[in-house]
């Protein structure tokens, strides 16, 4: 069963659109609608693309990391989203905590309704 705050896999699409490969994403909420769709933003390794004051990164050395499932410090793409059928996600891997998804859906909604980052704000 997929929950808000978990971590599963997902073969998220390049940006034109072609088959990407199966990586990690975070579940964001559920689509209000009568269909099983989820929003998800991307999970990558390369934490050092991180945009400061959007993307959130989770380390190795953070206390929450081993419920993540990851297997190494990654970064959680916050402008990578994306609308997914429950079937079209894979295997769960952990999650996050509510304080750190709170955290990633806000900075979200900034940049969407204010077009800024919390290192800006």
């Amino acid at each position: 069963m997929i929950a808000e705050g978990q971590i599963v896999l997902f073969r998220f699409p390049q940006t034109d659109l072609t088959d990407g490969k199966l990586r990690p994403a975070l579940v964001l909420r559920r689509v209000p609608s009568p269909y099983d769709d989820w929003l998800v933003c991307m999970v990558s390794s390369r934490s050092q693309q991180a945009l400061p004051g959007l993307d959130e990164v989770i380390r190795e050395a953070d206390p929450d990391f081993p419920q993540t499932g990851l297997k190494t410090s990654s970064v959680v793409r916050v402008t990578r989203v994306a609308v997914v059928s429950t079937g079209r996600l894979a295997g769960g891997l952990g999650h996050i905590g509510p304080n750190r998804l709170q955290g990633i859906r806000e900075r979200l909604a900034d940049w969407i309704t204010v077009g800024t980052t919390r290192s800006t704000l």
